[in-house]
């Protein structure tokens, strides 16, 4: 089987690449547009085939990934047209939902996935709209390849809106809070290389316990705050500068955002 890339971005190549490096595809079997400007080098790189244009390119494939800017998706369906008749289609820009891409893309069958930015370092975190109308087949396909470049779930279609708002946003909200932590360590002395590598690193560590352990965070910060300790101490001061009201209002302002753009 062979998939096109419709878009070359910064989404995209991490996709391409888990899908080599995991077999999933091999590389002659993804397709993209030469007149993408990474294709070149793609190309060079991945051993990736290379169509000239959009229409070569739906033609020379099964599925398809919907690799655009949000506000860019009606043009390319507008301009493939009846070539998406009897095609896959999987479509990772926001603000697009699964109705919407039916009536769009008529006798095409799609799926909805929306993952994040840091399947750039093969982390990733995708979420995959159970609204599909995908075979059995190509939904397993679908999973392998998200899961290629970090970790995929299935949602209900209602859900994807507030995925938007924890996964999709989420990077930025603990790019922030690495930066805040390595502030604070420069303001208490730390050079500032130093400080980033450790607020980063702790983030890193804490986010697998949470995955590996199977514990509830809450019960992972009980066991680092000892009675009349520093991190409770810490905790309290978090508390008292609403925190935690602050990370969900940023999640549901995401969110409401993503409902917003819907079309």
């Amino acid at each position: 089987m062979s998939i096109g890339f419709i878009g070359a971005g910064n989404m995209a190549v991490p996709i391409i690449e888990g899908a080599i490096k995991s077999g999933v595809f091999k590389a002659e079997d993804i397709v993209i547009d030469s007149n993408r400007s990474r294709a070149a080098d793609l190309h060079a790189r991945l051993g990736v085939t290379l169509q000239n244009g959009l229409i070569s390119l739906i033609r020379a494939c099964d599925m398809l990934v919907i690799a655009v800017k949000p506000n860019v998706v009606s043009k390319v369906l507008k301009e493939a047209g009846s070539e998406l008749k009897g095609k896959a289609i999987i479509s990772i820009a926001a603000g697009w939902s699964t109705e919407a891409l039916i009536n769009a893309a008529p006798g095409a069958r799609v799926v909805r996935v929306m993952p994040n930015t840091p399947a750039m370092v093969g982390e990733g975190m995708s979420a995959m709209s159970k609204a599909h109308t995908l075979t059995n087949e190509e939904a397993e396909l679908t999973e392998r390849l998200f899961s290629s470049f970090g970790r995929a779930v299935w949602v209900e279609e209602y859900m994807m809106e507030a995925v938007i708002g924890v996964s999709g946003s989420g990077p930025a909200y603990a790019f922030m809070f690495i930066e805040a932590m390595a502030d604070g360590g420069v303001m208490k002395g730390l050079p500032r290389k130093a400080a980033q590598e450790l607020a980063a690193q702790t983030l890193l560590g804490a986010a697998k316990m949470v995955l590996e352990s199977g514990m509830h965070p809450g019960a992972l910060k009980d066991m680092v705050c000892s009675p009349g300790g520093t991190t409770i101490a810490a905790v309290r001061a978090l508390e008292a500068n609403g925190f935690r009201g602050a990370v969900m209002d940023a999640v549901a302002a995401s969110a409401d955002k993503a409902e917003a753009m819907k079309g």
